[in-house]
């Protein structure tokens, strides 16, 4: 179903052709989950747009169950209703129970907190350091019911040991040789880089998954800390046509070749099939230039085999399960939540203001919105 995109000339002009998900040895690093993007990234991606379509009727009106919360991009709560939030920009992680005011979990170090998840009281997050060009620390910590901190697992030293993408090619990767000789980056052929920045994480027992935006990867954490691959998500096409070309001055030999974008997963979460199942928000300009590219993919947690269940989101930043096996994808460029069937079929649940965290409990959806302003969580009843 990974279908080939053309890329509108228009919008290449307004947007800034494929700024993300470049090479290192790009000047511009402006990829979400690459080389240091952090929610400042992200935010720039957003523009007040509008959904796809109205509202269907299996979505009750939200109810506002957190408030006044700073860039709440992850999230998770227990079976009593505690929120865990991660916020961004504050880089701070908070506990909120009903009707108490936040409690503070771990204080600000500068860093951005995402991968929120929670397990048998207790919770699972991911801290990284770092600037838009390099990245210096990747880790990811737990808070046990004690409420003592550790640190589960250093990514980036995985990262730097294992580079799960660093023979997966990107950019233009099956030009003539000569062809691909007279480019320059962005556009030469890459593999790839070193970079770790975990966006979702789901916490089982005995196990945590990790969804790296940075790595291109979705990695296990046993319960010893130790990091390995489950999977790498494919690179993700954008045919270039003679229009384009032209426009940014490129050779002729490039027209109708595939430009390969990184995939950057953003979330995971355990499916009612026992595959996991993961949000993707590839590299390039998410924000409609080059059109929906957001996916959702099936990843079987045994053998690391990846099957797309559905494309065209646009901004997928998260998604969660719900009753039946439906699927939920936030998708923040367009202020929407849409749901997915069992055989990819999307529609589009309900438009709220910035979605990006997605949590599923007792029959309702809690969705973080107007993130990148005032935030809240708020829960819908879905039917």
């Amino acid at each position: 179903m990974r279908g080939t995109r053309s890329i509108a000339v228009a919008a290449l002009a307004a947007g800034g052709l494929l700024v993300a998900g470049l090479p290192a040895s790009a000047a511009d690093r402006d990829g979400f989950g690459h080389h240091g993007t952090t929610a400042q990234e992200l935010a720039r991606g957003w523009h007040p747009g509008h959904g796809h379509g109205p509202k269907p009727p299996t979505a009750g009106e939200p109810t506002t169950v957190a408030e006044h919360l700073v860039t709440p991009l992850t999230f998770d709560l227990d079976r009593r209703g505690t929120l865990y939030v991660g916020q961004a920009f504050a880089g701070t992680l908070v506990s909120i129970r009903p009707g108490e005011a936040p409690q503070e979990l771990s204080p600000s170090s500068g860093t951005d907190v995402a991968a929120v998840s929670t397990l048998l009281g207790s919770v699972t997050w991911a801290e990284r350091a770092g600037d838009q060009f390099e990245v210096v620390s990747s880790v990811l910590k737990r808070r046990g019911h004690d409420g003592q901190i550790r640190v589960v697992a250093d990514l980036l030293a995985y990262e730097q040991q294992a580079n799960p993408d660093g023979s997966q090619g990107y950019a233009f990767t099956d030009l003539d040789p000569a062809c691909a000789a007279t480019l320059v980056p962005p556009f030469a052929p890459y593999t790839g880089a070193i970079d770790s920045h975990a966006y979702g994480s789901l916490s089982l027992p005995g196990v945590t998954y990790v969804a790296d935006a940075g790595a291109n990867a979705l990695l296990k954490v046993d319960h010893r800390g130790r990091v390995s691959t489950v999977a790498v998500l494919p690179p993700v096409p954008v045919e270039v046509t003679a229009e384009i070309a032209g426009a940014l001055g490129l050779p002729d030999c490039v027209v109708g070749h595939e430009y390969n974008l990184e995939p950057v997963p953003t979330d995971v979460e355990l499916g009612h099939d026992g595959w996991l199942y993961v949000s993707s928000l590839p590299g390039g300009p998410e924000d409609g230039s080059l059109g929906p590219l957001g996916s959702v993919y099936r990843v079987n947690p045994w053998t690391g085999a990846v099957k797309q269940l559905a494309t065209g989101f646009s901004g997928a930043t998260n998604l969660a399960i719900g009753s039946g096996g439906t699927v939920y994808v936030a998708e923040l460029y367009v202020n929407q939540v849409s749901s997915v069937t069992k055989r990819g079929v999307v529609t589009p649940l309900v438009s709220l203001n910035q979605p990006a965290g997605l949590e599923w409990s007792n029959g309702k959806l809690y969705v973080s919105t107007d993130v990148f302003g005032d935030g809240k969580i708020v829960s819908l009843r879905v039917k």
